[in-house]
């Protein structure tokens, strides 16, 4: 076995954490169980470039059940659980990530499984699959396939396939119904505020909460900042998701006039400088600053250190910027994604979904690779359905069935 973690002895600890995730991941299980004693992934090299939390490890433990060689590092330098790293690596994962990587760690545990030569690499934010197109040593390299985990590592694959230089097949599991309605709403929604209270145990009710983006995170963001009784704003570039979040009942604003009202600011966009120093100037003493979007450049944070007299931490992962003007404004975890860096993630209600369909997706690979092309694909409806049933089975809940009246009635154009 092969790999590099902060603190083996954590072991038992993330046995613990694992077994909780495992408890409350029931659909994830089922999906895992369904294969009975088939091994399909047997003599297969899997890559995962994920947040290493609890419920990855159920994921990552459920490929191992089904035969393959499974090598893990980080999807960002600060989102390992230690403890779930220590874990997996004393069960025969080979684990590259600790908590706390620099930029140049962060890339070479991403290299390290890449040197692994995997048949299938699953990726969150592509990080992987785009150090796999760039670097030289991995140009000889055959890949079966891949998955992406979220929008934006989607966005970055369809660029680089409208570019002709996508090298394999990659299933964009973000797409997946079972994965956004849930995991992007539900779970982004909750675990943002989970980060941002633990982050700064403050009230959120009576707060001006600017929300940036109205995506499926965004939706998810303004719906429980609503139900914690705050005064939601929402800023767009997209006028269909601007007009949708008034109809929604949210005041939209341009970020430039909001800038000096909020209170709290999420970010949830996907974008680059979504907050700058034009807005920053603007903020009132006090503001607190988050973003939810998976890379670090939503808020201008080198405008931030630029402009600022001073820096200090006043909590952990919160940092005082005290800028020129006298005004003092708060970031959470150095800009990065709040809910991985100052809490847990996602619930694993909602990551047993996003999971199954990624397990899903890479025993599709393993077996149709070949008749795949090199493009981006979407889950298929098949896996989408299959894991809704699974997770409604595993709520309890039973639907009714199309009777055969109403197939036939469905298919006739004459009423």
């Amino acid at each position: 076995m092969k790999g590099k973690i902060a603190d083996p002895s954590l072991a038992s600890e993330g046995e613990r954490s694992y077994s909780w995730a495992y408890k409350n991941m029931p659909a994830l299980v089922k999906t895992i169980e369904s294969f009975g004693d088939e091994m399909p992934l047997r003599g297969r090299k899997v890559a995962m470039c994920l947040h290493v939390t609890k419920e990855t490890s159920v994921l990552a433990m459920g490929l191992k059940r089904l035969g393959a060689d499974v090598y893990l590092s980080a999807a960002n330098p600060l989102t390992t659980q230690d403890d779930i790293a220590a874990y997996l690596s004393s069960q025969g994962v080979n684990v590259f990530a600790w908590r706390g990587e620099n930029q140049e760690e962060y890339f070479s545990s991403i290299e390290s499984i890449l040197r692994a030569k995997p048949d299938i690499i699953m990726d969150d934010g592509s990080d992987a699959h785009v150090t796999f197109h760039e670097e030289k040593e991995f140009s000889d390299h055959k890949v079966m396939g891949g998955t992406e985990e979220t929008t934006t590592g989607v966005t970055r694959l369809r660029a680089l396939s409208k570019a002709g230089k996508l090298r394999y097949p990659v299933i964009a599991v973000n797409n997946a119904y079972t994965k956004f309605l849930f995991d992007n709403r539900y779970g982004t929604g909750q675990s943002t505020f989970d980060g941002l209270l633990r982050a700064t145990s403050l009230l959120i009710a009576g707060k001006k909460v600017v929300v940036a983006g109205y995506g499926w995170v965004g939706k998810g963001i303004a719906k429980r900042a609503r139900g914690l009784d705050a005064h939601v704003i929402v800023t767009e570039v997209d006028p269909l998701k601007a007009l949708e979040a008034h109809m929604d009942g949210y005041e939209v604003m341009l970020m430039g006039n909001v800038a000096e009202l909020g209170d709290v600011f999420i970010t949830a966009t996907g974008q680059i400088n979504v907050i700058r120093g034009e807005h920053l100037e603007k903020m009132k003493d006090g503001v607190i600053l988050a973003n939810a979007g998976h890379f670090n450049v939503e808020i201008d944070v080198n405008y931030l250190k630029q402009n600022s007299i001073s820096k200090k931490s006043v909590r952990c992962f919160v940092d005082e910027y005290l800028l020129k003007n006298g005004k003092r404004l708060y970031l959470i975890g150095d800009g990065r994604i709040v809910n991985l860096v100052a809490a847990e993630g996602h619930p694993p209600e909602v990551m047993m979904m996003s999971f199954s369909n990624q397990l899903l997706s890479v025993v599709n690979i393993s077996e149709n690779h070949s008749s795949l092309e090199k493009k981006v694909y979407d889950v298929p409806e098949s896996i989408d359905k299959q894991v809704a049933k699974n997770a409604l089975e595993a709520m309890g809940i039973k639907v009714d069935e199309i009777t055969e009246e109403q197939r036939r009635y469905a298919s006739e154009w004459k009423v």
